[in-house]
């Protein structure tokens, strides 16, 4: 198919994923409102169109944590990146440092720590969830310390993991699960040549590290469910901010009281999100809770957003509405899938090709100037 537009991308990675792989990453939590909130929200914020503003020079840079960036956006941490493209981490990591932007490595990849550090050309920024085997919390820590990890990026939106309905459906989880991605990898040969085939070890590399054994696809959601902790508060986490030095982000924050408590934690960012609507169902979209948020703790730490971003436009937005710079996490996984490594490089170029035509047409020169005076 014709790849014109970032969005083209989703049709394309349908088509060549088997299904439990697709509904997987497509898919929300519950009836999946917040998730289709979060686009439908984000595509409601209207900008002023300016014109005769002289805007034939535009700067896209942008710098997090005293480190200078092409495009305000980040390659958001996705669990199993590695099963939609052959070790798709590695070739993830390798767009974003091509195009100069950062890449956040999640815990729960196919690829360990060590493959993907060791294979791309700019230090990666990890993900760690909020887990009860605090062994393993210390253990990624040091090796994604000792490896090099710019920025540690702290999940704590997921004390449970969401109700996602897909799953049993699709044969990621349910009765014959193993059975039916068997048959739609038979069904699926570009997928099954270029993962199934070329794409091994199928493992959860920085599980496995610390375990000593092989944790596979069918023990992740298992794992999932035995690890996350909801009794976690903010005093059970102060370690983990004496132990890293480096900047740190705490992912998850939808309320601006949350978000105050971050910066009294010791964070250095946010990002506004609500884990891509796979958590609570009917929570606020990041649109909407993203401008009081940024009220309550604009320049006193960077804020990031995501949820809902597939275009330029989107990303725009979000910046008008009080964001620093944005995570992509679906968008950039469709495009692994469709064209690996290429094609993560040709989402990102769209993405600047519709933030460029937005900048001349909002009449501003630089990212700097991109802020709520844009807002119609």
């Amino acid at each position: 198919m014709i790849i014109s537009a970032p969005t083209d991308y989703r049709e394309a990675a349908r088509r060549k994923l088997p299904p439990f792989l697709f509904h997987y990453l497509d898919g929300g939590s519950g009836a999946e409102t917040t998730l289709r909130a979060n686009v439908e929200d984000l595509q409601t914020v209207a900008l002023k169109q300016r014109v005769l503003k002289g805007s034939e020079t535009l700067d896209l840079k942008t710098s997090f944590f005293g480190v200078e960036h092409d495009l305000p956006i980040c390659l958001a941490p996705v669990g199993l990146t590695g099963m939609y493209a052959r070790r798709g981490e590695v070739q993830a990591a390798k767009a974003a440092a091509g195009r100069n932007i950062p890449f956040i490595q999640s815990t729960v990849s196919v690829c360990s720590l060590k493959e993907v550090a060791s294979q791309s050309p700019k230090p990666i920024w990890f993900q760690l969830y909020v887990l009860k085997d605090r062994g393993f919390m210390r253990d990624v820590l040091q090796r994604a310390k000792a490896l090099g990890a710019a920025t540690l990026v702290f999940t704590v939106d997921m004390p449970v993991p969401g109700s996602r309905y897909r799953d049993p459906h699709s044969g990621m989880s349910g009765p014959n699960a193993e059975l039916r991605r068997i048959w739609q990898a038979v069904t699926h040969p570009a997928w099954a040549w270029d993962v199934g085939v070329n794409g091994t070890p199928h493992d959860l590399g920085n599980i496995s590290a610390y375990r000593g054994s092989t944790t596979g696809l069918k023990d992740y959601i298992g794992w999932l469910g035995a690890n996350f902790d909801p009794g976690i508060s903010w005093q059970d986490l102060q370690w983990i901010r004496d132990e890293w030095q480096g900047p740190m982000v705490i992912k998850g924050i939808l309320d601006a009281d949350d978000a105050r408590d971050a910066q009294v934690f010791g964070a250095d960012g946010i990002v506004v999100s609500n884990h891509g609507g796979r958590q609570l169902d009917g929570a606020l979209s990041s649109a909407r809770a993203l401008p009081r948020i940024a009220e309550a703790v604009k320049d006193k730490m960077t804020i990031f957003a995501d949820g809902g971003i597939r275009t330029g436009l989107d990303v725009m937005r979000m910046l008008a509405l009080g964001a620093d710079g944005v995570l992509i996490g679906r968008a950039f996984v469709y495009a692994l899938a469709a064209e690996g490594e290429r094609g993560v490089r040709n989402l990102l170029a769209l993405l600047e090709k519709d933030m460029r035509t937005s900048m001349v047409l909002t009449g501003v020169k630089s990212i700097r100037e991109v802020t709520s005076d844009i807002l119609a």
